[in-house]
């Protein structure tokens, strides 16, 4: 490959991780005022866009550092979008671009977008060991959610509707993040491999949601 067919494959990917965070971020506000839940919980779920930071990773087939880099691209510019789509379609206000609750998005992009993005570029990995760790986390971030919305459902001051969504909404995280694993592993070794790694980092996921104030 010359230096040329380099720079245009370089540029390629760089539009394509940016495209990806502007249709992530839209997609997600489209998706949350159409459809109905426990759908909607899904298109707004954290899981998923990290799940979307392991994809692009996946993708790239890069070391980790510019799929660490892709995944923190994807998110970040995903968090500006989703305000963007918000102000443009909703009219809400455009300081909402830099309040609080956007750089508190912002950072969890860039802890994701890294931590996600590594994974799916040592999805591939030579090591069975290394593979079947990064194979197991999107499926991992999706139970670890699926935990917390079980745990949250079951708080006091609840209605029955807003328990009942949760509780849909985390079956479904929970068997699309067995089936991702299922996907994307490539032999039935290295799949219960990935599922028994997945179940003890969805420990660590449910620690780090209720940490992060999410499980409340």
């Amino acid at each position: 490959m010359t230096t040329v067919d380099r720079e245009v494959q370089r540029r390629h990917r760089v539009l394509t991780v940016v495209a990806g965070g502007v249709l992530l971020g839209v997609v997600d506000l489209l998706l949350q005022l159409g459809l109905p839940y426990p759908w909607a919980n899904l298109a707004n779920s954290s899981a998923v866009w990290a799940v979307g930071a392991f994809a692009i990773g996946w993708w790239l087939r890069a070391d980790w550092r510019q799929s660490a880099f892709a995944g923190i691209v994807l998110l970040v510019v995903a968090v500006e979008a989703y305000y963007v789509a918000a102000v443009v379609l909703l009219d809400d206000s455009a300081q909402n671009l830099w309040s609080p609750t956007t750089l508190m998005w912002l950072f969890f992009g860039v802890l994701a977008g890294a931590l996600f993005g590594v994974a799916g570029g040592l999805s591939r990995h030579g090591q069975p060991w290394v593979r079947a760790i990064a194979v197991a986390m999107p499926g991992a971030v999706l139970l670890a959610e699926a935990a917390m919305l079980f745990h949250r459902s079951a708080q006091p001051g609840h209605d029955s509707h807003y328990r009942t969504d949760s509780l849909q909404t985390a079956v479904i995280e929970a068997v699309l993040g067995a089936a991702l694993i299922l996907v994307v592993a490539r032999t039935n070794r290295v799949r219960l491999q990935a599922l028994a790694a997945a179940t003890a980092l969805a420990v660590l996921g449910f620690a780090a949601y209720t940490i992060a104030g999410f499980g409340s």
